[in-house]
């Protein structure tokens, strides 16, 4: 299905003035779109041996699973603190407003598992720079992030230069 862009609804001033949100919302409805964003990005990495899908909180568990389930590989979440039952690995890192913190089970991922990084959106980066630092220090090999939609001209593509990165809209 070509421009999924269509897809996507743009809401001013949220979450506040100034930020033109990129809503998903009508792009998951629409079963033809989320096939087509699913196998898109399944479709670019089926080549790299992915042994697990990691999905950020709380879009990247969205379209995370059936990517996994394409990729005939698992899936693990990272998720804010207090919400994994388990034992967990956790990273801060600074956001443009402060800091924030992500954990995830410590035995999510083996040494030298392939791991496949899935988030809703690529802006600056960082959440998703922090979530490939917990994944590295579990001993996962991380072979590439994956977008719905990467903002440009946020250039977070540069915090993440050394991973093969897919974005299936770009803005």
């Amino acid at each position: 299905m070509d421009n999924l862009d269509k897809l996507i609804r743009d809401i001013p001033d949220f979450p506040k003035k100034g930020i033109i949100f990129k809503d998903i919302t009508p792009l998951l409805k629409d079963p033809q779109g989320f096939m087509s964003a699913v196998d898109q990005i399944s479709d670019y990495f089926k080549d790299k041996e992915i042994d697990m899908v990691v999905g950020a909180e709380a879009r990247g568990f969205i379209f995370g699973p059936p990517v996994a389930f394409k990729l005939n590989a698992g899936f693990v979440p990272i998720r804010k603190p207090g919400k994994l039952p388990y034992d967990t690995e956790e990273i801060s890192y600074e956001l443009e407003y402060g800091t924030d913190t992500l954990q995830i089970h410590k035995d999510a991922i083996s040494k030298g598992q392939n791991v496949l990084m899935i988030d809703d959106l690529l802006a600056t980066g960082g959440t998703m720079s922090a979530c490939c630092k917990l994944v590295e220090s579990l001993g996962g090999n991380v072979a590439g992030c994956a977008y719905l939609i990467e903002l440009c001209f946020l250039n977070g593509k540069e915090l993440l230069n050394k991973y093969d990165c897919f974005s299936v809209i770009k803005y």
